[in-house]
Order: C-alpha cells, then structure tokens, then sequence
C-alpha cells in the first residue's frame, strides 16, 4: 500500500457487450468504462512489487503481445510504465484464457476525463467476459490496495470463471459445428448465452442450429424417431432390417411377447434416450422380470418396447442430408487390467483423463458406478475391488452409448456400400435431416444382407463426439 495515501480504488463504472462488429472492434468485445482514480498518477513502474506479483499470479502474461507486436510486448510496456486501465485489459484478457477462451484482442483508450479509461477486450462467452473484467477489477486493487485480506485469487478464479466458463460452453456438438462455421468465415451469433442455440449467417440466408438439431429439421420427424415402436414399424415396412418389437406395460406382457419371439431379447424405455433403461440379452423368463421395473423406470409414458436380440457389434452412422458423412464403432465403457489396481481404482484412474467430463460436456463422459456395473462385474466373476490380469479387458456397462462412459472406433472408411444405402433410406424413411443410425452387426465392413445384423434405433439432434 502507499503510506498517508487514502486509497481511491479502481471502479467499474459502466459495462457495455457488444456482440457483434462496433465502433471499437470487428469482433464481439466488452467495453468497460473505469475509473483508475489516483493511479492516474502512479504507472505500474511506479508500484512497488506490482510487476512481481502480477506475473507470479498470471504467468500467462508473457506470451501477450502489444504495440510492440512480439510476445512479451506487454510485460516491457509495463516495466516501462502503463496505466491500469491497460492492465485490466490484459488481465481479462488472460483470465478468460484460463478458463479455456483463446482471446488476444484489446484496446484502452481514455474517455475524455481523467483518470477515466474506455478498456475493451474480446470474449468468448459473454457471461465468462463480464466474469473476468470484474474479477480482474478486484484483483488488480487487492494486490495494489490490499482490499480483500482474505481474497484468495485461485479459488476466486475457480468459482467466478472457470465454472462459468464450464457451465456455459458449447456442448461437443454445437461446439464442432460453430468451429466449422468460423473456419469457413460464416457469422455465428449465439441467441442464447445459457443454450446451444446458435445463428449462422445473417439475413434471409441465416440458419439455426440446436446442438444438431437444425432449422431444416421437421418436428413431426423428430417425433417419430422418439418413438422406438413407430420407428421400428416404418423401416419394416420398407424392407430396412430391424429386430422384431413389440410394446408392452407391464412384465407378464413383456415374457409373453419374449417367448413369441424366442429368446434372447432387449428390454428398452418406448421414450427414453442416452441408452438409459436399455437391458440387452436377456436369456429368460426370470432376466425379463428383473430387467422390466429398470426399463420402465426410464420411460414418461410407461411403456416398454419387447426386441428380438440382435448379436454384434454397436455402430453409429451419422446421415446428413441424406448422406453417410461419418461411422463409429461405440465401445462400452471398460478399463484395461494392470495386474495391480483394483477395477474401482482403475475407474477412478480412467476417470482422472482431462477428456472426461460430467453428461457432455467434454469428448469424454466420467464411468458412473451403478447398479449395472455391478451386475455386468457379476457376470464376469468380478467385482469392484476385483485385479484384473495386465490388459485384461473389463466391460463395465452393458451398452455402448457414450452417455455412460463409452468410447469410439472410426469405422468411416470401413463401411460396405449396402451398409452406406441402408443407412440413408432409414433417414429418409423418418425424415431427418440429420440422424444418428444406431446399427448392430458383426461387421460393419461386409453387407447387413450377408449377416444377421438390423438398424435398432434412429436418433434424432445425434451428438458428433463419438465420431
């Protein structure tokens, strides 16, 4: 602190988002208006230990360039001296780049009084914007004026940032999509900070995008790929291989419809998603009883679709605008033995990967232990605090989806041309524009129509990640 001085601390008078192009930037950017007070007299040069300590907080400060043009550029204008109102810019700047923005544009300007400063800088998320220039405000007059003796700035830039930042990002999906968009020099405006609901383009040529869901995607198409039974109903009827189905509401209906079938079958939710309530080879009468209260507890209506099992492989084929644009192979989630760790620990070990996130919010969903993985470690003779043998591969759940932990093979190129056309006329069938095929075979390389293999389900708003 500066001794005998009364401390006029650094204010945030006014906050202005610009989400477009405007009169201080070509990007979108945030201009706040503040008051540096008495530091209008003291640059930074003339701060004891403000240099030291700013760097030591924000190492990320050395690679941010300035009118000098090269990294480091700034780190010399402030040994030189530069007024905090640029300080603040570079610091918001750097704290959105810690919680995952690559920002780098800015610009300060006085506002015609003194000691008053126009300070305008890029954002990524508007909310994780506003978020770092207040934060950056509190940082600046805590290390100058000691205003905060308890601030303590890692877990402040935790909670007040980087969460933020985490809860408001766009998922996989948007995500990939508004990437594409920007490469190809497309406008994106996003309409809703707290959704992926985003704009491409302007005008009578804009679309709209939710996820991938489009602006070009029929609702009623939507519908029926959420109802399995229909779904299944309409591929029949065009001669696309699907397993055999039938709805039931409770689980006398359920063994009957399995032992017309034969034995073994899926039990799944007639609504549900994310592979949830899926219960797959289910060998008897006494399987079917205990899986049906699991199927149905995933459902909103209450009904369960009976299916024929259908043995192989999980693929994922994504179909847009009636064309095969991707495959996956889903794995279900698992862990390699190591000879050392228990399966929990190595759950936990697998779950430690920066990739894996909670639901979707990154490439990778974290292993949730449940009831199902206690079962599926049943069937194998193992449980929880089980070692496996050194690469030993130990399924965890019973499904592939991604949702649960899965992973995902590129089969993109691997792909039969019977396989390519059965995929699309299913889209057509169900009328999306973008659809996620859910296809069962042994080998996604040779023809459905030389093997036992069938479409189970059409996805509509499919999520990218997998692939």
């Amino acid at each position: 602190m500066f001794a005998g001085v009364v401390a006029v601390t650094i204010e945030i008078r006014h906050t202005t988002v610009f989400r477009g192009p405007n009169i201080w930037a070509r990007m979108p950017a945030i201009l706040l208006e503040v008051d540096i007070g008495e530091l209008e007299d003291r640059p930074t040069n003339k701060i004891p230990r403000f240099y030291e300590q700013i760097t030591e907080l924000l190492p990320g400060l050395y690679e941010h360039s300035c009118s000098v043009g090269k990294p480091g550029g700034f780190l010399q204008r402030m040994r030189e001296g530069t007024w905090m109102g640029h300080v603040l810019e570079h610091v918001a700047l750097e704290l959105q780049n810690l919680a995952g923005a690559e920002v780098t544009r800015g610009k300060t300007r006085g506002a015609g009084e003194r000691g008053v400063y126009n300070v305008v800088y890029a954002y990524a998320q508007e909310d994780v914007g506003i978020a770092a220039g207040t934060l950056a405000a509190r940082l600046l007059n805590h290390l100058i004026y000691e205003t905060e003796p308890d601030f303590d700035f890692v877990a402040e830039l935790e909670e007040k940032v980087i969460r933020v930042a985490e809860r408001l990002a766009y998922g996989p999906s948007t995500g990939a999509i508004v990437a594409e968009a920007e490469r190809r020099g497309i406008p994106v405006l996003r309409l809703d900070p707290r959704r992926s609901l985003v704009q491409l383009g302007h005008g009578a040529y804009q679309k709209r995008v939710w996820a991938t869901v489009t602006s070009e995607t029929a609702n009623i198409s939507v519908d029926i790929a959420g109802n399995k039974e229909l779904t299944n109903r309409l591929l029949h009827e065009v001669g696309i291989p699907v397993p055999r189905a039938s709805v039931v509401r409770n689980a006398d209906d359920a063994v009957a419809a399995a032992r017309r079938m034969g034995y073994p079958v899926v039990l799944k939710p007639l609504d549900g998603n994310h592979g949830r309530g899926v219960m797959i080879n289910l060998p008897d009468e006494a399987a079917v009883r205990e899986a049906y209260p699991l199927a149905e507890r995933e459902t909103r209506g209450g009904y369960v679709v009976v299916e024929t099992f259908i043995p192989g492989k999980d693929y994922r084929i994504l179909v847009v605008n009636n064309q095969v644009v991707a495959v996956a192979e889903r794995v279900p989630a698992h862990v390699r033995g190591d000879g050392t760790h228990t399966v929990q620990e190595l759950i936990d070990i697998t779950n430690a990967d920066p990739r894996r996130g909670v639901g979707h919010e990154k490439i990778l969903t974290r292993i949730v232990v449940d009831a199902q993985t206690v079962e599926v470690l049943g069937k194998a003779e193992m449980t929880l605090e089980s070692v496996p043998e050194a690469g030993a591969f130990v399924q965890l759940k019973l499904t592939g989806n991604m949702s649960t932990g899965g992973t995902s093979i590129d089969r993109t190129d691997d792909i039969h041309p019977d396989n390519v056309e059965i995929a699309r006329q299913a889209a057509m069938v169900v009328g999306l524009d973008v659809a996620g095929i859910d296809f069962i075979t042994p080998d996604i390389s040779r023809s459905v129509r030389e093997q036992r293999g069938a479409i189970v389900e059409v996805n509509a708003g499919p999520g990218f990640r997998m692939h």
